[in-house]
């Protein structure tokens, strides 16, 4: 069983380790991931060894809290709620912290500061003349900002208590020594009179502290709400209300009621330039759709009777009526939305770097700072030196950066993909993607339409037309005759006669009788005219004769990938109709961008090998895999691996499903099989191969931001600490960091992470 939980009370990537280890070790658990950015819990686990209340319980055993996702659409509302209040909340304690940490400062360091910039300070606060009061006022305002972050102090002493320290844990112990210190420095200044004392308060380092830390919280949780906007997005695309039509005791009429309140089956009114509510079938009018929210693609699609239509496109003209297929959370736009939001709550491997980093490094600094400070003191440095150390090293180590590395990138990635037709399922796929080294594309439907097309018409009159030319009057009944013969035909090549036909208004031909013969054709009768339509074996059996001029001709189409069809009217050959499945217009271009990525392309097909051959020759593929069986796709994945590169599937059939479950990555075109979108990773809305090379653009881009994000967050904390500690100083006679500057830093290092990660929005598909 699979369940996603809400988290409560989550600071820290450290608190996020530590839940994750706390489930992840409960008997019965499967697997356990947690998300810091979304505060999200995706526990698999076997019901009869654990239920979902134990598992809480373990949350809550661990110090935070927890409850059930029952519904997405809610949840992700109430959680867009929380997060605005949760801004709110730090905006009020960040703006009460400042007013209060910036006459601390100025008192505290009116001494130290320039002339020019030096206001007067009055004599019942100066340190010289008034060294208790000077003590006393920075006590006072220093009260009002620990108590506006009181959460650090709460959290990360709770944490120490249950043996699993986070960053809030560091700040705790920076701010409260400073803090300790400070009034000690207080307690001998009024017993002692010694005004050496006043120079050793440090309540503006702990009161500067707090106020840049929440400063950085503040910016991190807005910065954090913006990842979700093409999730967001997505859930208001669907209209609120929709237009039914009724029956009521025999009179037709038309309802406007809440989308919520739609059954399937309903006919719904779909007026134009209206956004359609439900996915459904259209049963009534004609008209063109903007699907472009859905499939990426800009250009508007014909719907009539028996065509699908979408929740949340727009008709853009035309009268339809529509029934009800699918509603809810069944839509198809709300399965993207679900898709997206498990991608973005899912964690890539590369995350685990962060999570290993966040789970050792909160002891190992609180190792380094004891050790630095007590090393400085045997040394022969004043108590107050060896504090300041203690501090500077426990604030420029807090890693908060390290939990937003990751998901924060594997967010915007995935949203920005779905706005461009491209649901990457997770964060597994997208880390894989990035590394693809070979892909397998299928042929059918992949890199051809996969519906088979008129390509060629040749009459024996010697006149060759082009498709999309207009036939003169004896063309118009050499095809008039075999559609109408076609039309009673099942077959796909007869399926594409008949279309070409009705494409360009041309008449089928009434039939008076028609057979079907297995493997050669389609023999009929139109009035007094006997017609045949088939292979060269039905023209011979029928003793119908074909030139070699013309047997020529056929076999020029069938090697070009073709499939060529005589037709023959009352014994005499009329003319050949070539059909083929062809090429899909992105084709070449997609393959040619992957070989520019340093990809190797391979064609893998059931068809046989001329026509295989053919096709790959028109796109630049090199490499095919001709005759293969649907049962063994998959191994032919499989001895692709062997060599130990990255494999990619890409396909749309049922057949296709197995071969996508086993490559390294699934690639399902859009309008395949459901069996083969559920097998993928990654599902290509808008069914153009360019749109695989646009994915993988994509995912390298997004690892990459990962990396950089990793980087700055652990080589920030990595140089900064042995700085923080006195290194340079020691050695050198360098620099000491001075504890408030170790906080703008540690603030300012979450924001950069974020800010990198939202430059994925600026990404733009290859054209």
């Amino acid at each position: 069983m699979r369940e996603t939980l809400r988290l409560h009370n989550m600071t820290c990537a450290a608190c996020a380790a530590r839940i994750e280890q706390a489930v992840a070790h409960s008997e019965g658990v499967t697997t356990a991931a947690v998300n810091y950015a979304t505060h999200r819990l995706t526990v698999e686990f076997d019901p009869t060894l654990i239920s979902l209340e134990q598992i809480g319980a373990v949350i809550t055993k661990t110090g935070y809290g927890w409850d059930r996702i029952t519904d997405v659409a809610v949840a992700l509302d109430e959680d867009r709620k929380e997060a605005a209040r949760q801004v709110e909340i730090l905006k009020r304690k960040m703006i009460i912290s400042a007013l209060f940490a910036l006459p601390l400062l100025y008192i505290a360091m009116h001494h130290m500061l320039p002339g020019a910039l030096s206001l007067p300070l009055p004599d019942l606060l100066s340190p010289e003349h008034h060294p208790l009061n000077f003590a006393l006022a920075q006590i006072l305002l220093t009260i009002p900002i620990v108590a506006v972050g009181w959460r650090f102090y709460y959290v990360g002493f709770r944490a120490l208590w249950l043996r699993s320290p986070n960053m809030d844990s560091l700040v705790a112990l920076g701010t409260s020594a400073a803090i300790l210190y400070s009034l000690y420095a207080t307690y001998m200044l009024a017993t002692t009179h010694d005004h050496m004392w006043a120079m050793q308060l440090y309540f503006e380092s702990a009161g500067v502290i707090i106020t840049l830390i929440l400063l950085g919280k503040l910016l991190e949780a807005r910065a954090s709400s913006r990842t979700s906007e093409a999730l967001k997005k997505l859930r208001e695309l669907t209209p609120k209300t929709a237009w039914v039509i009724t029956d009521e005791g025999g009179t037709t009429r038309e309802v406007e009621i809440p989308v919520d309140e739609v059954n399937i089956g309903d006919l719904v009114l779909i007026r134009p330039g209206s956004t359609i509510p439900v996915d459904g079938e259209v049963i009534e009018g004609s008209s063109t759709v903007d699907e472009s929210m859905l499939t990426g693609e800009s250009m508007p699609i014909d719907k009539a009777s028996g065509d699908p239509v979408y929740a949340a496109s727009l008709n853009a003209q035309g009268r339809l009526v529509v029934r009800a297929t699918s509603i809810g959370e069944a839509t198809a736009l709300a399965q993207i939305a679900k898709l997206v939001e498990e991608a973005q709550q899912s964690k890539a491997p590369i995350a685990a770097l962060a999570d290993v980093v966040a789970r050792y490094f909160v002891p190992i600094v609180l190792a380094i700072a004891l050790i630095a400070a007590i090393g400085w003191l045997l040394a022969g440095a004043t108590f107050a030196f060896a504090l300041t150390i203690l501090i500077s090293v426990l604030v420029i180590a807090c890693p908060c950066a390290l939990g937003l590395a990751t998901p924060t990138a594997i967010m915007v990635g995935t949203g920005i993909g779905a706005q461009h037709g491209i649901l990457i399922k997770g964060g597994q796929p997208l880390e894989a993607a990035a590394s693809i080294q070979t892909i397998v594309l299928d042929k059918t439907g992949t890199i051809t339409e996969g519906r088979p097309q008129v390509t060629d018409i040749i009459v024996c009159d010697d006149t060759a037309t082009h498709e999309h030319s207009v036939a003169p009057a004896s063309e118009q009944d050499f095809i008039g005759y075999a559609a109408g013969i076609e039309r009673g035909s099942e077959h796909p090549v007869g399926y594409a006669i008949v279309r070409y036909a009705i494409a360009h208004d041309i008449a089928l031909k009434p039939i008076d009788s028609f057979e079907s013969i297995t493997g050669q054709g389609i023999v009929g009768a139109s009035g007094d005219h006997h017609i045949l339509v088939g292979n060269a074996t039905l023209m011979d059996n029928q003793k119908v004769t074909i030139t070699t001029e013309y047997a020529r001709c056929a076999e020029e189409l069938a090697l070009s990938g073709k499939t060529p069809m005589y037709v023959a009217i009352d014994g005499a050959l009329a003319g050949i109709i070539a059909v083929a499945d062809v090429v899909k217009p992105s084709s070449k271009a997609a393959i040619a961008r992957l070989k520019d990525l340093g990809i190797s392309v391979v064609m893998i097909t059931g068809d046989n090998e001329r026509t295989a051959h053919a096709i790959a020759r028109s796109v630049g593929i090199d490499s095919v895999l001709a005759e293969v069986l649907p049962q063994d796709k998959a191994a032919a994945i499989e001895s692709l691996q062997q060599s130990g590169r990255v494999v990619a599937m890409v396909g749309d059939g049922i057949n296709d499903a197995p071969a996508l479950a086993t490559s390294d990555v699934g690639i399902a075109i859009g309008t395949g099989t459901d069996i083969a979108i559920e097998s993928a990773d990654i599902v290509l809305m808008q069914s153009d191969l360019m749109d695989v090379a646009t994915a993988i653009e994509l995912s390298k881009r997004t690892i990459r931001t990962i990396k950089q994000n990793l980087f700055w967050a652990f080589g920030y904390n990595v140089a900064g600490i042995p700085v923080a500690a006195g290194l340079l100083y020691a050695l050198f006679r360098g620099p000491l960091l001075d504890p408030m500057i170790a906080a703008a830093a540690m603030s300012l290092s979450s924001v950069s992470v974020l800010s990198n990660a939202l430059r994925l929005r600026r990404f733009r598909p290859y054209s």
